[in-house]
């Protein structure tokens, strides 16, 4: 089994996903340094205690996650859930490595890069702060919301929340993965038909019903799946090292 130096793979992220052009909610790369060297990669969406718990048990050396520590406005005392958290890092001497809104917009290993081939999506634009957002066009065999609610809950395994008409032609198409409903306007304003993301709020059902555009909110953690698990597998096709996905089921 190949191996390489945690900070050589930080270096190569780092470049590859081009963090240093984004104005992010956290830091971007290595968040908690373990051992130096590198022989099995432990990807998953985020941080949490039970997948820590599940990286040790598959002898992870490194954790890579889309959602890390850190993030802006929260209390930086290392106490209660985050100790408990990073004390198990320490104690077991792994790393953690974590991308946000570079990893969202990375045109090939992207969330929503990779949700777009999950859903058959073609891209033609981007829209949003930093050009996180994509616009683009349904595949040939969806014509309405009907068609395009149950491609997505048969893509992602996942029943989503959808607001309007079953029966609505639908062409034009935005997506943001995540916690992306403040993009809804944008996308409106854009000329969409319809808008995926993974979350809703109150107000967004509203926007949906007096616009007329439908939204399709399809879960947090549903939608950001897929980007992760195609960085883990860029990094072990590239430099030999071993890579396990690890799903802990969220609902949200």
């Amino acid at each position: 089994m190949s191996s390489m130096q945690v900070n050589d793979l930080e270096t190569y992220l780092n470049r590859l996903l081009d963090t240093a052009k984004f104005h992010d909610y956290c830091p971007n790369g290595l968040q908690v340094e373990g051992r130096r060297e590198v022989r099995r990669l432990i990807s998953g969406v985020t941080a949490s205690l039970d997948f820590l718990e599940a990286a040790i048990a598959a002898r992870g050396d490194a954790v890579l996650v889309h959602h890390g520590y850190f993030w802006r406005g929260e209390n930086p005392c290392l106490t209660g859930m985050k100790r408990q958290r990073i004390a198990l890092l320490l104690a077991h001497d792994i790393s953690l490595l974590s991308y946000h809104l570079p990893l969202d917009a990375h045109p090939e290993l992207g969330n929503n890069a990779q949700l777009s081939h999950k859903l058959g999506l073609r891209e033609t634009g981007r829209f949003g702060d930093q050009g996180i957002g994509m616009l683009g066009t349904l595949p040939s065999d969806v014509s309405n919301l009907k068609e395009l609610r149950v491609s997505v809950e048969q893509a992602l395994s996942r029943t989503p929340l959808v607001i309007g008409d079953d029966a609505r032609l639908v062409k034009r198409v935005a997506w943001c993965t995540g916690a992306a409903q403040d993009y809804f306007g944008d996308a409106i304003d854009l000329g969409a038909d319809v808008f995926i993301t993974g979350e809703i709020s109150e107000r967004t059902v509203h926007l949906a019903r007096e616009s007329g555009v439908a939204f399709i909110s399809a879960g947090h953690h549903a939608t950001e799946r897929y980007g992760v698990q195609a960085l883990g597998e860029h990094i072990s096709e590239k430099f030999g090292i071993s890579h396990q996905y690890i799903d802990i089921d969220n609902p949200v």
